[in-house]
């Protein structure tokens, strides 16, 4: 039975002899960690488990990680490879048994954190997102370190009840950066966007280990490529990635209606450059609804800004016609995690 794309996954029937023995299974999840993830919910279900063997490099591994974790917190026991097993070797083992029942609470989603967090180092100002989790898997856990390499800083408050409130604080200058986020993938739109914008402060970007987004909602890496030279960028792809020139002394990026795609990252991809370039639009940013259903509202009541002034659908501006970095209020602390981060 084939479990993957390709024919490069394939389920063995458990040995005969040992009735105990988990199921085995090859699987390429070189295009999604969801893959691999789907198997290991899957396993315990099995008769002696499942052992999961990936054939390749598997992109967002943090997000295997709090599969794990998650089954083990249901009381399922699952082993995990060496970090320094080869790629090709490296196996994950469900063993059986029924998930158990209980209270769970659901983080939220740290990766829509993210434009907001990022308005802080366009703009110039601070936002501090509430409810921070303290110990986390998620991808979105890492702009603690990427704001900081792209110009900003982040500070942490600990609350009462143990959670963080993350801040990020930004002056408007930015830097380039030169990352792997093979991990982390889905914070690539945003961090392209601040590339895209310090691109025009002079410096460049290098964003690696991302080949896999070409087979997201759509070819992340193409669309980014086309809107950020839409707005008079230098982007060009590399086999895994993405590579952003700095622009000439004196060179400015331009106005212009970017696309989304029907990719809610590409619509906050455009919000974020448009903080940052006066009178650029969105042609759908009704496609937010996707992860985060009132993001125009929220993205205006961030800027301090009637409700009215932000798109409710698609072909709308994203921001007023006349912002810019020059003229847009500061960002102001966004209240919750739960609610805005979602």
């Amino acid at each position: 039975m084939r479990v993957g794309p390709g024919d490069g996954a394939l389920l063995r029937p458990a040995d005969p002899a040992r009735p105990e023995a988990p199921h085995q299974v090859a699987v390429d999840a070189s295009g999604s960690s969801q893959f691999l993830s789907a198997l290991l919910l899957a396993g315990c279900l099995l008769p002696g488990g499942l052992a999961i063997t990936p054939t390749g490099p598997v992109p967002s591994l943090p997000h295997v990680a709090m599969t794990v974790e998650f089954l083990r917190g249901r009381g399922v026991t699952v082993d995990e490879p060496d970090a320094d097993t080869p790629v090709g070797a490296r196996t994950w083992t469900v063993h059986p048994g029924a998930p158990q029942g209980g209270t769970l609470v659901i983080e939220p989603d740290l990766s829509n954190a993210g434009p907001f967090l990022a308005a802080a180092l366009v703009a110039g100002g601070r936002i501090g997102v509430r409810h921070w989790p303290a110990h986390t898997t998620q991808a979105g856990d890492a702009w603690r370190w990427l704001l900081p390499c792209l110009g900003g800083a982040v500070e942490e408050t600990r609350e009462a009840d143990g959670s963080l409130t993350l801040t990020a604080v930004g002056t408007g200058k930015l830097h380039g950066i030169d990352a792997d986020l093979s991990a982390v993938g889905e914070l690539t739109p945003t961090v392209a966007a601040l590339a895209a914008l310090a691109s025009a402060q002079g410096h460049a970007s290098r964003l690696r280990g991302i080949g896999h987004l070409r087979g997201h909602e759509t070819d992340r890496l193409a669309a980014l490529e086309a809107e950020i030279n839409r707005v008079g960028g230098r982007a060009h792809q590399t086999d895994d990635g993405l590579e952003i020139a700095a622009l000439p002394a004196g060179a400015r990026l331009r106005p212009a209606r970017l696309r989304a795609y029907a990719d809610h990252r590409m619509a906050t991809f455009a919000a974020v450059v448009g903080l940052g370039v006066k009178g650029v639009e969105v042609d759908d940013i009704a496609c937010t609804t996707k992860t985060l259903p009132d993001f125009p509202a929220l993205w205006a009541r961030m800027l301090g800004l009637p409700s009215s002034a932000s798109p409710t659908s698609g072909d709308r501006h994203l921001s007023p016609t006349e912002t810019g970095t020059s003229d847009i209020p500061k960002p102001v602390a966004m209240p919750d995690a739960a609610e805005e981060a979602r």
